[in-house]
C-alpha cells in the first residue's frame, strides 16, 4: 500500500558539468591543506572526543536497533510456556458427584505462535521508514561532524587572529610609551605644552584597554576550543596567523551533482522517504488483520507424566480482524502521513536551496576577502608611512601632536584590519570546504 518513492524534481541553478571533477574538489581531510599541525591535532581531537559527535552516534546505534525492531516484526514470534493449576468446581453451579468435589491439578508445558499475515505491506513499509530512519541518522551524524570541524578550525584561525592582534597591539604599546617619554621630555624643556603629554597618556590608556580586551577574547575562545575538543584544560601558545595558507579557490561554475555529496541533503532526502513509506502503513490499517495462531505442547495432572504418550495437545487458528466504523480515525491518520510528507519534501527543497546558497555566497566572500587583502595591504603601508613621517614633524617642531596621534589611531586600525581580514578569508575557506560537503563519503 502507498506510493513507491520517487526522487521528486528540483529545479536546480544552470551550472556547467564540466567545471570541476567532484571527487577531487573538496580532499576527505580537508584541513590539512592549512598545513599546521597543532590544528590537525585539534579536529582529530573534536571528531575522537567531542560530546555531540558521541550523542550522533548514540542516535544511530538507536536508529539501527529500530531498524531490526522492524525488520523483525516481518517474521513469526514463538513463546514457550509452562504452567501449573489447580482447580476446584463450585458446589452451588454443578450437582456434587459422589465424594464430593475433587481438586484438579493441570499442568501445560508449550510453544505458542502468532503471525500476522502482511497482505497490504503494511509491515513491509514499516521497514522501509526504519532503513530510510536510520540512513537519515548516518547522515545527520555526518553533518554533525563536518560542522564541528568546521568550527575547530574556525575558531582555531579566530585564535590566531587575536594573537596576531596581541602582537599589533603590543608594538602599539611600546610606540605609545615613546610618545609619552617624548612628550614628557618636550614638556620638560619648554617644547610642548601639557596638553601634548595628556593626549599621550590617553592615547596610552586607550592601548592597554585594546590590549586587554583582546587577551579576554582569547581566553574566552580558547575555552570553547578546547569544549569542541573535550579538553576543557586546553592551553596553546601564541601562533602565526599568516603562516596559514589560503587554500586555493575551484573553479568558477559547480556541477549540480557535487551538492548531492553533502550529508545534510541527503538526511533530508531520506526523511522524505521515511513519510513517503508512513503512507503505506497508515492506508493499511483500513485494510483487515489476519493473524495465524498456533499451540503445540503436552498436558497432564502431574508433572511426571508431561513427557509421556497421550499427553499431547495442539492447536491451530487465524483471526481476522476488519475495522467496520472508526469515525474517519484512520482517514485521518493517513492525511497526517501526507502531510508529513509534504513538509519533508519542503525541507528537502529548502536544503538544496540552502546547498546552493552557501557555495554561492561562500565563493562570493572567499573572493572578495582576497580581493581586499591587497587593498588593505596598501592601506597598512600608507598608514606606517604616514606616523613615521609625523613623528619625525613632530620631534623636529615642524606639526602639532594631534597629527601623530591621528596617524597612530590610523595605523593601529590597519594594522587590526589587516589581521582580522585574513582571519575571515581562512574562515570562508573554511565555509566552502563546508558547503562543498568536504571531508565526506556516502557508503
Amino acid at each position: 500500500m502507498g506510493p513507491d518513492y520517487e526522487r521528486p524534481a528540483i529545479a536546480l541553478p544552470d551550472y556547467p558539468v564540466e567545471a570541476l571533477d567532484s571527487e577531487a574538489a573538496v580532499p576527505a581531510e580537508w584541513w590539512t591543506l592549512y598545513r599546521d599541525a597543532t590544528l590537525e591535532e585539534l579536529v582529530a581531537a573534536t571528531r575522537a572526543n567531542n560530546a555531540d559527535i558521541r550523542l550522533a552516534a548514540a542516535q544511530v546505534e538507536e536508529a539501527e536497533a529500530v531498524l531490526r525492531q522492524a525488520r523483525a516484526a516481518l517474521f513469526p514470534e514463538i513463546t514457550g510456556g509452562l504452567q501449573r493449576s489447580r482447580t476446584r468446581v463450585s458446589s452451588l453451579t454443578v450437582p456434587p458427584p459422589v465424594g464430593g468435589f475433587p481438586v484438579r491439578p493441570d499442568t501445560r508445558l508449550f510453544a505458542s505462535t502468532n503471525f500476522e499475515v502482511d497482505l497490504w505491506g503494511r509491515l513491509d513499509r514499516a521497514s522501509e521508514a526504519a532503513r530510510a530512519s536510520l540512513l537519515g541518522s548516518r547522515f545527520a551524524s555526518d553533518v554533525v561532524t563536518l560542522s564541528l570541524g568546521s568550527l575547530t578550525a574556525q575558531t582555531y584561525f579566530g585564535l590566531r587572529s587575536l594573537d596576531a592582534q596581541l602582537a599589533v597591539l603590543q608594538e602599539t604599546i611600546r610606540t605609545r610609551r615613546d610618545s609619552v617619554e617624548l612628550a614628557r621630555a618636550r614638556l620638560g624643556a619648554g617644547l610642548a605644552s601639557e596638553l601634548d603629554l595628556y593626549q599621550a597618556q590617553a592615547a596610552l590608556s586607550d592601548a592597554l584597554v585594546q590590549r586587554r580586551d583582546t587577551e579576554r577574547a582569547r581566553v574566552l575562545l580558547e575555552h570553547q576550543l578546547g569544549q569542541l575538543v573535550g579538553k576543557l584544560d586546553l592551553k596553546l601558545a601564541a601562533g602565526d596567523l599568516f603562516a596559514l595558507p589560503v587554500p586555493p579557490t575551484p573553479p568558477v561554475g559547480l556541477p549540480s551533482m557535487l551538492l548531492e555529496r553533502r550529508p545534510d541533503i541527503r538526511a533530508a532526502e531520506q526523511t522524505l522517504i521515511a513519510a513517503n513509506a508512513q503512507i503505506g502503513v497508515a492506508r493499511a490499517a483500513m485494510f483487515p488483520t489476519i493473524s495465524l495462531t498456533g499451540l503445540a505442547g503436552s498436558q497432564s495432572a502431574a508433572f511426571s507424566d508431561l513427557l509421556t504418550s497421550g499427553t499431547g495437545i495442539w492447536s491451530l487458528g487465524f483471526a481476522l480482524a476488519l475495522p467496520i466504523f472508526d469515525a474517519g480515525r484512520r482517514e485521518a491518520a493517513v492525511a497526517q502521513t501526507q502531510a508529513r510528507r509534504r513538509q519533508a519534501l519542503a525541507s528537502y527543497q529548502r536544503s538544496i536551496e540552502s546547498g546552493f546558497r552557501e557555495v554561492s555566497d561562500a565563493l562570493v566572500n572567499l573572493e572578495q576577502t582576497g580581493t581586499s587583502e591587497a587593498d588593505l595591504l596598501e592601506r597598512l603601508q600608507a598608514a606606517r608611512n604616514a606616523l613615521q613621517l609625523s613623528s619625525e614633524r613632530y620631534e623636529a617642531g615642524y606639526s602639532p601632536y594631534l597629527e601623530v596621534l591621528d596617524a597612530q589611531r590610523t595605523a593601529n586600525e590597519a594594522e587590526l584590519a589587516f589581521v582580522r581580514n585574513r582571519q575571515a578569508r581562512l574562515a570562508f575557506s573554511v565555509d566552502l570546504m563546508k558547503a562543498l560537503g568536504g571531508g565526506w563519503r556516502a557508503q
